[in-house]
């Protein structure tokens, strides 16, 4: 599994989530968009700063930049996101992380959940609200990604924390229709 150090935005590979130091590393979850910066990408990037004391995250896309800067802020060295985290090239490794995913999900200390449609001044209670809109809710990954960690952090598109998992569990069953009970952990699924 690659990680990013999100002190710098460089990659680096560990045998095995479990093999990441304490407190362990973050994950995010969102939705493709156009700019995605791919592993190749980072790569890349890395390597053009390796012999500068210029962090390479300041040359990161504006999603992964954050995602560092997020994850480092709240206490975590390493993080995982697909665009940029897994060799597509290499046809075991993507098999290898398509099969591991929930995994992944699931032993990550904290998973960010990064909506680029809602904005932070969102109300979210109401009917037609952008958080019960986003296209985060309509895709197929977010079954696992809602489900596999224990905490689940929304972003805005302004990389502004919305709520948690279990703080917007009654809104999240009404958008999902998937029990509370479920979301909190309180029944297994």
């Amino acid at each position: 599994m690659w990680l990013l150090n999100t002190s710098r935005g460089e990659l680096r590979f560990f045998v095995s989530p479990q093999q990441v130091p304490s407190p362990g590393y973050a994950i995010l979850s969102h939705v493709w968009g156009k700019d995605e910066q791919t592993f190749r990408d980072v790569q890349a990037i890395s390597a053009r700063y390796t012999l500068t004391e210029e962090a390479p995250r300041e040359h990161l896309s504006f999603k992964v930049r954050n995602l560092c800067i997020l994850a480092e802020k709240h206490g975590y060295a390493w993080a995982w996101g697909d665009t940029c985290c897994i060799d597509k090239t290499s046809s075991a490794e993507l098999s290898e992380a398509i099969n591991s995913m929930f995994r992944f999900y699931a032993l990550a200390h904290a998973c960010y959940v990064f909506l680029r449609d809602v904005p932070s001044n969102c109300i979210l209670s109401d009917k037609d609200s952008a958080f019960r809109k986003s296209r985060w809710h309509e895709r197929g990954w977010t079954l696992q990604e809602l489900l596999a960690p224990k905490l689940v952090i929304f972003i805005s598109s302004d990389w502004n924390v919305i709520g948690t998992k279990s703080e917007l569990a009654y809104l999240l069953e009404e958008v999902t229709r998937i029990p509370i009970s479920v979301l909190r952990f309180e029944e297994d699924l």
